[in-house]
C-alpha cells in the first residue's frame, strides 16, 4: 500500500518532475544481468494477481458504501439491484480495455499514471481535459471527506446522548466545530512532504474501511433476521403522501450518482498496473485482478446496499451509520463511526497530496531561486535528533490555505448523499467509462461504424446520460437543501 500511494502521488501527479529526474540520472535501460531493476532503469516490480486486488479492494471501498440503503430505497429491488450489477459490470469492461493501453501503442513503453495514458494515445488536448477532470474530483472528494467525517463525529456524540437520555430524546449536535477541527488536523497532517512520510496512517485507513463497512452490514443483517426489517417494494420509495413523482425521479437520479461514487477509481488503476511484473504481460494479470476486486466489492456492496434497504425499507438513512436506524449497541455504532473518521483522516492526504504536489511543482519551476518555495526548515523535536520536521514557508502557507478554503466549502454545504452523487456523477463517466473506451478505439484503430465501435460508443453514450442525470439530480438536491439551509447554525 505504501509502494502504491507513493507512485500514485510522486509519479501520478508529478510526471513532469520525474521525467526531469530519470532522464538526468542516467537511468534508461536496464543492465543486462541486472535483476533489480526493469527494462527502464525502475526498481523490479514483484506484484501479482492478488497484491493488485488487495490495491484495488483497499481504494475502491470507501464511504460511498455508507449510501448504497438509501440509493437501493429510492430505485427499488429490480432496478437498485440491476443497478449495482450493470455498473460493476461496466468497470469490469472498461477497466479491462484500460489495462490494454498501459503500454504505448508504437514503443510498446510503460506509462507510469492514467494522464501520460491518456496523453500517449489521444494527445494533449484530452490530456489536459483528463488533468481537470481529475484535480477537480479530488478537490471534491476533500470537501465530501470533511462533510463525511464531521458528521460521523456528531454521531458518536449524538449516539451517547440517545443511550444515556433515551432514544425520543433531543440530541441536537452542531457539526461545525468538528469540520473545524478536521480541517485544523488536516492542517498538521499536510505539512508532511510526501505521502510515503504517512504510510501508517494509510495501513489504518484501509483497515478502518473494511471495519466499519462489516459493521453496518451486519448490523443490517441482524436487524433483518431479527424479524424487525422494515416495508420493502420491488420499485422503491412510493409516489404518494410527501413524496411527488417528480421528486421521485430526482431521488432516483441522485441514487444513480450515490452507486457510481461507489465505482469510482479508474484514476489509481494505472498505478497500480505499474506494481505488476513484466512476465506474465500487466495486461492480462491486472485484467483478471480487476475481476477479482469489482466481483468481492460488487459482493459487498450487495450486502450493504440490500440488507440496509431490507433492514429500514422505504425509511433507509442516507448514511447507514449516522442516520440512527441503529441506536444499539451504541458502542458499537460509535465504533464504526470512529473508524469512519480514522479512515477519512487518512484519506482526505491521499485525495490533497497529489494537489499539492502539482503546485509546487509549478512554483519550483516559476521560482526556482526563491528562498520561500525551495528552502528547508529542520525543526529536531529532541535533543537526540531522532524526531525531525522539515517545513517549507510556501508549503505551510500554500496547503494552510487550501485546507481552509475546503473546510470552508464543506461548511457551506453540509450534505452527504447529494454531495456524494453529485462526486460520483462527475468523475466516473469520464475517468471510468470515456477515456478507456476512447483510448482502446485510437490505439486499436476500431473503424467508426464498425460492430464493435457502435457498441463501444453505446455504452459510451448511456453512460454519459446517466451522468447528466445524476448530475442534474444531485443539483436539484443541493438547490433544494440550500433554500432551507442556515449556514452555522446547529444541525440534527
Amino acid at each position: 500500500m505504501q509502494y502504491l500511494m507513493q507512485k500514485f502521488i510522486m509519479q501520478g501527479f508529478g510526471d513532469q518532475i520525474f521525467q526531469v529526474e530519470s532522464s538526468e540520472s542516467g537511468l534508461g535501460i536496464q543492465k543486462d544481468g541486472n535483476k533489480e531493476f526493469d527494462d527502464d532503469g525502475k526498481p523490479k516490480r514483484t506484484g501479482n494477481v492478488w497484491t493488485a486486488s488487495a490495491h484495488i479492494i483497499t481504494g475502491i471501498i470507501g464511504s460511498g458504501v455508507l449510501s448504497l440503503a438509501w440509493g437501493v430505497a429510492q430505485l427499488g429491488w429490480i432496478i437498485g439491484v440491476a443497478t449495482l450489477v450493470i455498473f460493476s459490470g461496466i468497470t469490469i469492461y472498461t477497466s479491462s480495455l484500460l489495462a490494454d493501453c498501459y503500454r504505448s501503442p508504437l514503443t510498446g513503453k510503460r506509462n507510469y499514471t492514467y494522464k501520460e495514458v491518456v496523453k500517449n494515445n489521444l494527445g494533449r488536448v484530452m490530456y489536459m481535459f483528463c488533468a481537470t477532470v481529475q484535480y477537480v474530483n479530488l478537490m471534491g472528494m476533500v470537501v465530501g471527506y470533511t462533510i463525511t467525517a464531521s458528521i460521523s463525529m456528531a454521531a458518536i456524540q449524538k449516539s451517547d446522548c440517545f443511550h444515556s437520555r433515551g432514544h425520543e430524546a433531543s440530541c441536537s449536535v452542531s457539526h461545525n466545530p468538528y469540520m473545524i477541527g478536521m480541517g485544523v488536523l488536516e492542517i498538521f497532517l499536510s505539512q508532511i512532504p510526501n505521502f510515503h512520510k504517512l504510510s501508517m496512517l494509510s495501513v489504518v485507513a484501509a483497515v478502518m474501511s473494511f471495519a466499519y463497512a462489516s459493521i453496518g452490514a451486519g448490523l443490517a443483517f441482524a436487524k433483518v433476521v431479527s424479524g424487525h426489517g422494515g416495508r420493502t417494494l420491488l420499485t422503491g420509495v412510493e409516489i404518494g403522501a410527501g413524496l411527488t413523482a417528480a421528486e421521485k425521479i430526482w431521488r432516483m437520479f441522485r441514487a444513480f450518482g450515490d452507486i457510481a461514487f461507489a465505482y469510482t477509481y479508474s484514476q489509481i488503476l494505472v498505478e497500480i498496473q505499474d506494481t505488476l511484473k513484466e512476465s506474465p504481460p500487466e495486461n492480462q494479470v491486472m485484467k483478471k485482478a480487476n475481476l477479482v476486486a469489482v466481483a468481492t466489492t460488487t459482493a459487498f456492496y450487495m450486502m450493504c446496499g440490500c440488507f440496509g434497504y431490507a433492514a429500514f425499507g422505504t425509511d433507509a438513512p442516507g448514511n447507514l451509520l449516522t442516520g440512527f436506524g441503529f441506536y444499539e449497541p451504541f458502542w458499537l455504532v460509535d465504533i464504526a463511526n470512529a473508524c469512519i473518521v480514522l479512515h477519512l483522516i487518512g484519506a482526505y492526504q491521499v485525495f490533497a497530496q497529489p494537489i499539492y504536489s502539482v503546485v509546487e511543482s509549478w512554483a519550483r519551476r516559476k521560482w526556482p531561486e526563491s528562498e520561500v518555495v525551495t528552502r528547508e526548515y529542520t525543526i529536531s523535536l529532541d535533543k537526540k535528533q531522532r524526531l525531525v520536521i522539515s517545513l517549507n514557508l510556501f508549503r505551510l502557507i500554500w496547503r494552510s490555505l487550501f485546507v481552509i478554503f475546503a473546510t470552508f466549502i464543506a461548511l457551506l454545504m453540509p450534505f452527504f448523499n447529494d454531495v456524494l452523487a453529485l462526486l460520483g456523477a462527475l468523475g466516473y463517466w469520464p475517468l471510468t467509462v470515456y477515456f478507456p473506451i476512447e483510448m482502446y478505439i485510437a490505439k486499436n484503430r476500431v473503424g467508426r461504424w464498425t460492430r464493435r465501435w457502435l457498441g463501444l460508443q453505446l455504452i459510451n453514450s448511456m453512460c454519459f446520460l446517466v451522468a447528466v442525470a445524476a448530475t442534474c439530480g444531485s443539483l436539484q438536491g443541493l438547490g433544494k437543501a440550500l433554500m432551507t439551509y442556515e449556514p452555522f447554525k446547529v444541525k440534527d
